[in-house]
């Protein structure tokens, strides 16, 4: 009897099962020699006898962690996935038909999987409705994956849900999500909304009020009593579960915040940014998780995750933000003590006590029971998913500009830091004026992107680490990606090079590279949009209730200013506003001159 489901597994399914240091080392062993005596009985249970004297047990419908073996370890052992490998290489591997998609599991499978009662808890999250980015399987990988706002669920073998893996803890419901998911797409859609309501029909009143009212004073003029009525909002809005315009009152109040104690956090663009955001939330119609957020807690447990560092970013002196590849997304760890952001910034993680928000954010906790194993990154950027790698820049920038505005796109963390492989770099240069690094990248497809980094005070020796790292032949650069004027930019994170992996903000004693000075072109369209937004966020910094005629002079310049350089959409917004200050005007002129800067 022929086992398909154990055929079926790749490499990547075993490593997703266990990790990848478990099934190099397997193949290792069997390439070596120590391979197991293998025996198949009539009901298609799979035994192998190894030199050692250890027996394992392989028995159908039985995943790999639940199956027998006699070396007494917990859970996925090398001597489980050496009995896959080496079932494999008795058999010749034949592709199925057909590729077959999760969607044709029916709900009475599901229920004969989880029981009735879970299924229940499933059609309610069904029922309240959430987005979900699919992968569906193609001739050369069978798996199919879905990411739902909370976790990721991989069908490893086709038509087999006992090798359904999923990082969630309530990963039969994780599955019924999933499942649905695919039913959902048409054509192969790769994002689709599952069930609920199709359309954002909140009343959100009481937001509109309020951030009229801070729009009108201002935050010079903001009072604290008003902060109230904002904390009382945000936690309304938790509690409905709409988490984005929660988000970015969280953010607005930390902003005024930082303003009344005259931080160096507050910035007046940011906080304009965050008011205009807001209003695009509250008066946006489109799909409930994209705009105001999945119907799902702030935070989930996770059972087991698997985390890849690409690399940290310093925050202040003492914290910093750390990214991690999590499959196919990139899930960030806020304000980590920089003690512990150094040891997590280029390593591989394994944690029994992760929790997830719907934003994407990661907290990795410490449990006397639930441990956290970390191991060096080593060569596992080099098996990232290809949903994060970059290695055509021109189709990578062409993918960004079909993206919604950011301003109603969901809020989740990292969204745009990406693995970009290099085969060249060339024309590194240092402006010293803006204080900005650049150089342009070359993939091995023949394309072009451009490198930006810019000295931050926190991390001093960040931009000379950079220098160094891109003379030595780098492979993978990490950063958040953008576009500008069609090509793709990268602020980078971390490079890999042949000695490792160097994350910038952390590097520390590093030398003074010499550096060929460079200028940074101006561009006029981007200094035309750049002086529209820095004079409107004056306005909402003053407030609209306290302007004087010199700036509203300076409202009109800028507007004149716009229309001389071809933006006379834009222009006509903020001339507009010049015209009769308000609330409306403000917000409309604002918005549009947001969504151009970032269409630039």
């Amino acid at each position: 009897m022929t086992r398909p489901d154990l055929l079926a597994l790749t490499p990547d399914a075993l490593a997703a099962l266990a990790n990848r240091g478990l099934v190099k080392r397997a193949a290792k062993e069997l390439d070596a020699g120590v391979v197991p005596a293998l025996d198949t009985d009539p009901a298609g249970a799979v035994q192998g006898k190894f030199p050692d004297g250890t027996t394992t047990t392989l028995p159908p419908g039985t995943t790999l962690d639940a199956a027998q073996c006699s070396c007494g370890a917990a859970g996925v052992c090398r001597h489980r996935i050496a009995v896959v490998l080496a079932y494999q290489r008795t058999q010749e591997a034949t592709a199925p038909a057909e590729l077959w998609s999760p969607s044709a599991v029916t709900d009475a499978d599901l229920a004969a999987l989880m029981g009735e009662r879970t299924l229940r808890r499933a059609r309610r999250a069904f029922q309240a409705g959430y987005r979900a980015k699919l992968r569906h399987p193609t001739a050369e990988d069978q798996t199919a994956q879905a990411e739902l706002p909370t976790c990721t669920v991989t069908f490893l073998v086709p038509g087999d849900l006992s090798y359904v893996h999923t990082d969630a803890v309530n990963r039969d419901e994780a599955t019924a999500l999933a499942v649905w998911a695919f039913r959902e797409a048409e054509d192969a859609q790769d994002t689709v909304d599952v069930g609920g309501s199709p359309t954002t029909a909140t009343d959100l009143t009481a937001v509109t009020d309020l951030l009229d009212q801070l729009l009108l004073d201002g935050a010079t003029n903001a009072s604290e009593v008003l902060d109230v009525a904002w904390q009382r909002l945000h936690r309304d809005l938790s509690v409905q579960r709409l988490h984005w315009p929660a988000a970015v009152i969280t953010d607005l109040l930390a902003q005024l915040a930082a303003y009344r104690r005259r931080s160096a956090d507050y910035e007046a663009e940011r906080f304009a940014a965050l008011l205009t955001e807001l209003h695009a939330r509250t008066t946006a119609t489109g799909p409930r998780a994209e705009v105001l957020g999945p119907d799902e807690p702030a935070e989930t447990p996770l059972k087991r995750v698997r985390l890849t560092a690409l690399g940290a970013r310093l925050r202040t002196e003492s914290t910093a933000d750390v990214y991690f590849a999590s499959g196919d997304v990139v899930l960030v760890q806020r304000d980590t003590p920089l003690r512990t952001g150094r040891q997590l910034a280029a390593s591989n993680v394994v944690s029994e006590s992760a929790t997830r928000s719907a934003s994407r954010a990661v907290t990795l906790k410490t449990s006397r029971v639930a441990k956290t194993s970390l191991t060096p990154v080593g060569t596992s950027w080099a098996d990232l998913p290809q949903a994060l790698v970059i290695d055509d820049y021109d189709a990578a920038a062409a993918h960004l500009a079909e993206l919604p505005p950011r301003q109603v796109r969901a809020r989740v963390e990292a969204e745009l830091v990406r693995a970009v492989r290099v085969a060249e770099v060339s024309g590194l240069a240092y402006d010293p004026a803006a204080q900005r690094l650049t150089a342009t990248l070359h993939s091995a497809a023949g394309t072009t992107c451009v490198l930006e980094a810019n000295h931050r005070a926190v991390a001093p020796n960040s931009l000379d680490a950079l220098a160094q790292a891109l003379r030595a032949n780098p492979t993978t650069v990490t950063g958040a990606v953008r576009r500008h004027r069609g090509t793709l930019v990268v602020d980078p994170l971390a490079v890999h090079t042949e000695t490792g992996v160097v994350v910038l903000d952390l590097a520390a004693d590093t030398a003074p590279q010499p550096l060929p000075p460079g200028v940074t072109a101006t561009d006029p369209l981007s200094a035309a949009v750049d002086s529209a937004l820095t004079v409107l966020a004056e306005a909402a910094h003053r407030g609209l209730d306290h302007l004087t005629d010199s700036l509203l002079a300076r409202v009109r310049e800028v507007g004149t200013h716009l229309h001389r350089t071809g933006l006379r959409t834009a222009a006509a917004r903020v001339t507009a506003f010049a015209d009769a200050p308000a609330a409306s005007t403000w917000l409309g002129a604002h918005l549009r001159l947001l969504v151009t800067a970032d269409a630039r």
